[in-house]
């Protein structure tokens, strides 16, 4: 049989496949009482027929309102969660046209009752689906597991947790882009006495830890790499430049030869900042992502490499994933979905699109 797309009707899908139509319009959206081997023999000829669903008939036959909701931090203009909400909103109106509803839900990253209020208040009305940046990790668990009984399918993006019921994942292999950042911070250097890793003080409770997978990928390699290096976490306040001096005026003064500092969030600019004010020099700093700010100082020789993603586009990717699955019950290819993780520093960073 031919098997261009525009040839290819439901009724071939069912003739093939020796069933009812009604039946394979299940299979496709993922509803009613089909069978293990009818599931399998219709989903076999849909992939050797090309066949492609009409996604705006599936719409008008289920009249069926449905909403996406994107839980994400709170962010002021140009920080690391405007790129993920330019996304949100790209993904809105490019799915809007199949009249679904896309939208950022935000919370207090550093405030675990704002989380936990956003997530009462998702689960009052719920959603059709939500795409979920996690910071709290026990939090998170709730409140995905709470989805999952409900039958809510959730996609983690920028980084996930270990459980059995996410839909997909969108964003960095977060473990091993902090072993990358332990070989770029020290390659070619001699062993080095200690490494930085700078820290943000998030939370009172100590519950908001994102980064935890990166940094234990860090210290695994420089434990196999240089295991006579001391790693000393350094926490800073992001909001308090005066408390930021003092923390690593603290944590430098005296200290002679190549110092060595990582940061593992968005925020390497809050060190270079201190770096050029204080005229520290024999700095080796690696940080996160493509802020203005971080490139600023990524130019200017205060940081030296920025491993980078495009976290808009992981976000449109994500929400595309949600509404295969919603409309079309498409689980997407793979589950886990990780970015490239694309390398910067001052000589190729004005050409990073």
């Amino acid at each position: 049989m031919n098997k261009e797309c525009n040839k290819v009707t439901i009724n071939d899908v069912a003739r093939v496949a020796g069933v009812s139509k009604g039946t394979v319009d299940r299979v496709l959206h993922n509803r009613g009482e089909v069978s293990a081997k009818s599931k399998e023999k219709v989903l076999k000829v849909i992939e050797e027929l090309g066949f492609k669903p009409n996604i705006h008939a599936s719409l008008l036959a289920s009249q069926k309102e449905r909403v996406i909701l994107c839980v994400i931090p709170e962010y002021f203009t140009g920080e690391f969660w405007s790129l993920t909400d330019k996304g949100i909103k790209e993904a809105a109106e490019l799915v809007s046209r199949y009249g679904i509803e896309v939208r950022p839900v935000k919370y207090d990253q550093y405030d675990l009752e704002s989380f936990q209020d956003v997530c009462r208040r998702i689960l009052e009305d719920p959603p059709s689906g939500v795409l979920i940046a996690p910071m709290f990790r026990s939090e998170t668990i709730k409140f995905t597991q709470e989805l999952s009984q409900r039958g809510i399918p959730y996609i983690y993006v920028d980084s996930k947790l270990e459980d059995d019921s996410y839909l997909a994942y969108f964003g960095m292999p977060m473990y091993q882009s902090g072993y990358l950042c332990a070989d770029i911070l020290t390659d070619g250097r001699k062993v080095p006495e200690k490494v930085y890793v700078v820290r943000i003080a998030r939370d009172k409770k100590g519950l908001s830890d994102p980064t935890v997978v990166r940094r234990t990928g860090f210290v695994d390699y420089i434990g196999e790499h240089y295991p006579d290096t001391v790693v000393e976490n350094v926490f800073i306040h992001p909001k308090d430049k005066n408390a930021i001096d003092a923390t690593l005026d603290a944590v430098f003064d005296g200290v002679d030869g190549e110092k060595f500092i990582v940061m593992f969030n968005s925020r390497v600019h809050l060190v270079a900042d201190y770096i050029r004010r204080r005229g520290l020099k024999d700095c080796r700093v690696v940080g996160f992502d493509v802020l203005d700010k971080n490139l600023a100082f990524l130019r200017s020789g205060q940081v030296q490499v920025l491993i980078a993603q495009h976290t808009d586009t992981q976000t449109i990717a994500a929400v595309n994933a949600m509404v295969d699955y919603l409309l079309l019950g498409k689980y997407p290819l793979k589950r886990d979905n990780y970015t490239q993780m694309d390398i910067l520093n001052i000589y190729n960073c004005d050409y990073y699109l």
